[in-house]
Protein backbone atom coordinates (compact mmCIF):
# COMPACT_ATOMS: atom_id res chain seq x y z
CA UNK A 1 0.00 0.00 0.00
CA UNK A 2 1.45 3.39 -0.72
CA UNK A 3 2.17 5.68 1.94
CA UNK A 4 -0.07 8.45 0.65
CA UNK A 5 -3.29 6.13 1.43
CA UNK A 6 -2.38 5.31 4.38
CA UNK A 7 -5.18 6.42 7.09
CA UNK A 8 -3.86 8.80 9.81
CA UNK A 9 -2.47 7.15 13.13
CA UNK A 10 -3.28 7.75 16.66
CA UNK A 11 -0.09 9.91 17.01
CA UNK A 12 -0.83 11.50 13.45
CA UNK A 13 -4.50 12.14 14.80
CA UNK A 14 -3.75 13.57 18.31
CA UNK A 15 -0.87 16.50 16.64
CA UNK A 16 -4.10 17.29 14.82
CA UNK A 17 -6.32 17.29 17.56
CA UNK A 18 -3.92 19.44 19.68
CA UNK A 19 -3.55 21.95 16.96
CA UNK A 20 -7.53 22.44 16.86
CA UNK A 21 -8.12 22.31 20.89
CA UNK A 22 -4.53 25.36 20.76
CA UNK A 23 -7.18 26.75 17.62
CA UNK A 24 -10.13 26.92 19.73
CA UNK A 25 -8.49 27.85 22.78
CA UNK A 26 -7.55 31.34 20.44
CA UNK A 27 -11.31 31.45 19.66
CA UNK A 28 -10.54 30.98 15.85
CA UNK A 29 -12.52 29.35 13.64
CA UNK A 30 -11.21 27.67 10.58
CA UNK A 31 -11.72 30.18 8.37
CA UNK A 32 -9.84 33.05 10.44
CA UNK A 33 -6.84 30.54 11.24
CA UNK A 34 -6.62 29.64 7.70
CA UNK A 35 -5.98 33.53 6.28
CA UNK A 36 -4.26 34.27 9.87
CA UNK A 37 -1.52 31.48 8.84
CA UNK A 38 -1.78 31.76 4.75
CA UNK A 39 -3.56 28.49 4.19
CA UNK A 40 -6.45 27.37 2.79
CA UNK A 41 -9.39 26.32 4.69
CA UNK A 42 -8.76 22.48 3.94
CA UNK A 43 -5.37 22.54 4.71
CA UNK A 44 -6.77 23.58 7.94
CA UNK A 45 -8.87 20.93 8.32
CA UNK A 46 -6.91 18.10 6.92
CA UNK A 47 -4.00 19.39 9.47
CA UNK A 48 -6.18 18.92 12.67
CA UNK A 49 -7.61 15.44 11.50
CA UNK A 50 -4.21 14.34 10.82
CA UNK A 51 -4.24 13.56 6.92
CA UNK A 52 -1.84 15.88 6.13
CA UNK A 53 1.90 15.55 7.15
CA UNK A 54 2.79 19.00 8.75
CA UNK A 55 6.47 20.31 9.44
CA UNK A 56 7.79 20.95 13.27
CA UNK A 57 8.13 24.76 11.75
CA UNK A 58 5.13 24.54 10.84
CA UNK A 59 3.51 23.35 13.88
CA UNK A 60 5.39 26.28 15.95
CA UNK A 61 4.02 28.94 13.35
CA UNK A 62 0.92 27.51 14.54
CA UNK A 63 1.26 27.25 17.76
CA UNK A 64 2.68 30.97 18.08
CA UNK A 65 -0.02 32.21 15.97
CA UNK A 66 -2.46 30.80 18.44
CA UNK A 67 -0.83 32.56 21.13
CA UNK A 68 0.40 29.69 23.02
CA UNK A 69 3.01 30.47 25.56
CA UNK A 70 3.99 27.15 26.57
CA UNK A 71 7.29 26.39 25.02
CA UNK A 72 7.18 22.77 26.82
CA UNK A 73 4.51 22.14 25.15
CA UNK A 74 5.29 23.68 21.64
CA UNK A 75 8.32 21.37 21.59
CA UNK A 76 6.44 18.44 22.83
CA UNK A 77 4.13 19.04 19.24
CA UNK A 78 6.87 20.11 16.90
CA UNK A 79 8.29 16.37 18.04
CA UNK A 80 5.29 14.63 16.67
CA UNK A 81 5.50 16.20 13.18
CA UNK A 82 7.13 14.40 10.10
CA UNK A 83 3.60 11.84 9.45
CA UNK A 84 3.77 8.01 10.43
CA UNK A 85 6.96 6.88 11.87
CA UNK A 86 8.08 4.07 9.73
CA UNK A 87 8.47 1.41 12.89
CA UNK A 88 9.00 -2.46 12.61
CA UNK A 89 5.11 -2.56 13.07
CA UNK A 90 4.63 -1.56 9.76
CA UNK A 91 5.82 -4.95 8.58
CA UNK A 92 2.07 -6.12 9.56
CA UNK A 93 0.24 -3.54 7.87
CA UNK A 94 -1.86 -6.05 6.07
CA UNK A 95 -2.12 -8.14 8.37
CA UNK A 96 -3.45 -6.29 12.07
CA UNK A 97 -5.68 -3.54 12.41
CA UNK A 98 -4.71 -0.32 12.56
CA UNK A 99 -5.48 0.89 15.96
CA UNK A 100 -3.69 -2.46 17.19
CA UNK A 101 -0.07 -1.23 15.07
CA UNK A 102 -1.25 2.72 16.47
CA UNK A 103 -0.35 0.91 19.90
CA UNK A 104 2.67 -0.28 19.34
CA UNK A 105 3.99 3.38 17.48
CA UNK A 106 2.23 5.33 20.30
CA UNK A 107 4.78 2.90 22.95
CA UNK A 108 7.75 3.36 20.92
CA UNK A 109 7.79 7.23 21.56
CA UNK A 110 6.33 7.13 25.57
CA UNK A 111 8.18 8.69 28.13
CA UNK A 112 6.83 6.03 30.79
CA UNK A 113 4.18 3.14 30.48
CA UNK A 114 1.93 2.08 33.38
CA UNK A 115 -0.61 -0.64 32.38
CA UNK A 116 -3.32 -2.62 35.12
CA UNK A 117 -4.31 -5.87 34.19
CA UNK A 118 -7.07 -8.39 36.46
CA UNK A 119 -7.33 -11.31 34.37
CA UNK A 120 -4.81 -11.16 31.38
CA UNK A 121 -1.25 -10.27 32.26
CA UNK A 122 0.23 -7.11 30.82
CA UNK A 123 1.30 -8.06 26.99
CA UNK A 124 4.73 -6.00 27.29
CA UNK A 125 5.32 -8.98 30.08
CA UNK A 126 3.48 -11.82 28.62
CA UNK A 127 6.07 -15.25 27.32
CA UNK A 128 5.17 -16.65 23.80
CA UNK A 129 3.33 -19.48 25.51
CA UNK A 130 1.01 -17.11 27.33
CA UNK A 131 0.62 -14.78 24.93
CA UNK A 132 0.32 -18.01 22.11
CA UNK A 133 -3.01 -19.51 24.80
CA UNK A 134 -4.61 -16.36 24.99
CA UNK A 135 -4.57 -15.56 21.61
CA UNK A 136 -5.61 -18.98 20.41
CA UNK A 137 -8.86 -18.29 22.39
CA UNK A 138 -10.64 -15.37 20.76
CA UNK A 139 -13.90 -14.99 19.50
CA UNK A 140 -14.25 -15.28 16.87
CA UNK A 141 -11.54 -18.23 16.87
CA UNK A 142 -8.67 -17.24 14.46
CA UNK A 143 -6.62 -18.92 11.97
CA UNK A 144 -3.12 -20.98 12.92
CA UNK A 145 -1.44 -17.76 10.67
CA UNK A 146 -3.09 -15.46 12.53
CA UNK A 147 -2.29 -16.32 15.95
CA UNK A 148 1.12 -16.44 15.13
CA UNK A 149 1.00 -13.14 13.38
CA UNK A 150 -0.46 -11.48 16.90
CA UNK A 151 1.84 -13.22 18.96
CA UNK A 152 4.69 -12.32 17.04
CA UNK A 153 3.46 -8.83 16.80
CA UNK A 154 2.58 -9.29 20.47
CA UNK A 155 6.76 -10.12 21.60
CA UNK A 156 7.96 -7.71 19.14
CA UNK A 157 6.44 -4.71 21.54
CA UNK A 158 8.69 -6.04 24.14
CA UNK A 159 11.52 -4.17 22.61
CA UNK A 160 10.73 -0.89 24.25
CA UNK A 161 11.85 -2.64 27.52
CA UNK A 162 15.34 -3.85 25.92
CA UNK A 163 16.48 -0.81 24.27
CA UNK A 164 19.49 1.03 25.24
CA UNK A 165 16.76 4.10 26.39
CA UNK A 166 13.92 1.44 27.83
CA UNK A 167 11.02 3.09 28.60
CA UNK A 168 10.15 2.28 32.47
CA UNK A 169 7.26 0.51 33.02
CA UNK A 170 4.81 0.55 36.24
CA UNK A 171 2.43 -2.59 35.56
CA UNK A 172 -0.42 -3.31 38.37
CA UNK A 173 -1.48 -6.98 38.31
CA UNK A 174 -4.94 -8.52 40.18
CA UNK A 175 -3.67 -11.75 42.05
CA UNK A 176 -6.18 -12.94 39.89
CA UNK A 177 -4.08 -12.95 36.61
CA UNK A 178 -1.23 -14.57 38.04
CA UNK A 179 -3.47 -17.66 39.05
CA UNK A 180 -5.20 -18.09 36.03
CA UNK A 181 -2.82 -20.92 34.78
CA UNK A 182 -3.30 -20.00 30.86
CA UNK A 183 -1.47 -22.56 28.77
CA UNK A 184 -0.97 -25.06 30.65
CA UNK A 185 0.82 -25.70 34.27
CA UNK A 186 3.84 -25.56 33.12
CA UNK A 187 3.70 -22.28 30.78
CA UNK A 188 2.15 -20.69 33.80
CA UNK A 189 5.19 -21.29 35.82
CA UNK A 190 7.39 -20.08 32.98
CA UNK A 191 5.26 -17.12 32.91
CA UNK A 192 5.72 -16.44 36.70
CA UNK A 193 9.32 -16.63 36.35
CA UNK A 194 9.50 -14.34 33.24
CA UNK A 195 7.34 -12.27 35.50
CA UNK A 196 10.05 -12.17 38.67
CA UNK A 197 13.16 -11.89 36.13
CA UNK A 198 11.49 -8.45 34.64
CA UNK A 199 10.22 -7.29 37.92
CA UNK A 200 13.95 -7.34 38.91
CA UNK A 201 15.11 -4.92 36.30
CA UNK A 202 15.74 -1.23 37.33
CA UNK A 203 13.19 0.41 34.98
CA UNK A 204 10.00 -1.74 35.84
CA UNK A 205 8.47 -1.98 38.44
CA UNK A 206 5.38 -4.95 39.15
CA UNK A 207 3.17 -4.28 41.57
CA UNK A 208 0.21 -6.99 43.03
CA UNK A 209 -3.03 -6.15 43.88
CA UNK A 210 -4.30 -9.13 46.45
CA UNK A 211 -7.24 -10.90 46.95
CA UNK A 212 -7.49 -9.20 50.56
CA UNK A 213 -7.28 -5.68 48.91
CA UNK A 214 -11.20 -6.05 48.53
CA UNK A 215 -13.09 -3.83 45.91
CA UNK A 216 -10.73 -0.89 43.79
CA UNK A 217 -11.44 0.97 41.06
CA UNK A 218 -10.10 0.18 37.28
CA UNK A 219 -11.28 -3.66 38.53
CA UNK A 220 -13.58 -4.11 34.89
CA UNK A 221 -10.89 -3.44 32.49
CA UNK A 222 -7.67 -3.31 31.04
CA UNK A 223 -5.71 0.15 31.38
CA UNK A 224 -2.23 1.22 29.61
CA UNK A 225 -1.28 4.98 30.24
CA UNK A 226 1.28 6.05 28.10
CA UNK A 227 2.87 9.07 28.71
CA UNK A 228 4.14 11.55 26.28
CA UNK A 229 6.64 14.27 26.26
CA UNK A 230 4.66 16.26 28.77
CA UNK A 231 1.03 15.34 30.86
CA UNK A 232 -0.86 17.34 28.49
CA UNK A 233 -0.09 14.89 25.42
CA UNK A 234 -0.81 11.42 27.95
CA UNK A 235 -2.79 8.90 25.63
CA UNK A 236 -5.19 6.10 27.76
CA UNK A 237 -5.88 2.71 25.96
CA UNK A 238 -8.53 0.70 26.84
CA UNK A 239 -8.58 -2.91 25.38
CA UNK A 240 -12.19 -3.66 24.21
CA UNK A 241 -13.89 -6.59 22.81
CA UNK A 242 -13.90 -4.51 19.52
CA UNK A 243 -10.50 -3.69 19.46
CA UNK A 244 -8.39 -0.69 21.22
CA UNK A 245 -9.89 2.47 22.41
CA UNK A 246 -7.55 5.77 22.64
CA UNK A 247 -8.38 8.68 25.20
CA UNK A 248 -6.46 11.97 25.12
CA UNK A 249 -8.88 14.56 26.94
CA UNK A 250 -7.86 16.08 30.01
CA UNK A 251 -10.77 14.85 31.89
CA UNK A 252 -10.16 10.96 31.15
CA UNK A 253 -6.31 11.68 31.40
CA UNK A 254 -6.86 13.18 35.33
CA UNK A 255 -9.47 10.12 35.57
CA UNK A 256 -7.25 7.36 34.29
CA UNK A 257 -4.06 8.63 36.33
CA UNK A 258 -6.13 8.70 39.16
CA UNK A 259 -7.52 5.25 38.96
CA UNK A 260 -3.87 4.28 38.47
CA UNK A 261 -2.91 5.90 41.30
CA UNK A 262 -5.38 4.24 43.78
CA UNK A 263 -5.04 0.75 42.12
CA UNK A 264 -1.32 1.64 43.20
CA UNK A 265 -2.21 2.13 46.54
CA UNK A 266 -4.11 -1.19 47.03
CA UNK A 267 -1.38 -3.26 45.84
CA UNK A 268 1.53 -4.51 47.48
CA UNK A 269 5.19 -2.95 47.70
CA UNK A 270 7.46 -4.97 44.70
CA UNK A 271 9.34 -6.98 47.27
CA UNK A 272 6.10 -8.43 48.83
CA UNK A 273 4.40 -8.94 45.17
CA UNK A 274 7.70 -10.44 44.37
CA UNK A 275 7.18 -12.88 47.44
CA UNK A 276 3.73 -13.33 46.19
CA UNK A 277 4.59 -14.29 42.65
CA UNK A 278 7.14 -16.61 43.85
CA UNK A 279 4.35 -18.38 46.59
CA UNK A 280 1.75 -18.81 43.90
CA UNK A 281 4.24 -20.03 41.34
CA UNK A 282 5.57 -22.59 43.43
CA UNK A 283 2.19 -24.17 43.81
CA UNK A 284 1.33 -24.52 40.72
Amino acid sequence: MARKNLPPSARQRRLGTELRRLREQADLSVTKAAALLGFSQPQVSSIETGRFAVSADRVRAMARSYTCADEAHIDALAEMTGGRTRGWWEEYREILPPDTLDLAELEHHATALRTAAVIHLPGLLQTRPHAHAVISDVVPALSPPDVEHRVSYRLKRQAVLYRDSPARLTAIIHEAALRMGFGGRDAARAQLEHLLAMSEREHITVLVVPFGAGTFPGSGQSIHYLAGAIPALDTVELDTDHGAAFLDTQPHLTMYRTVLDRMEGCSLEPAKSRDLIRRIAADI
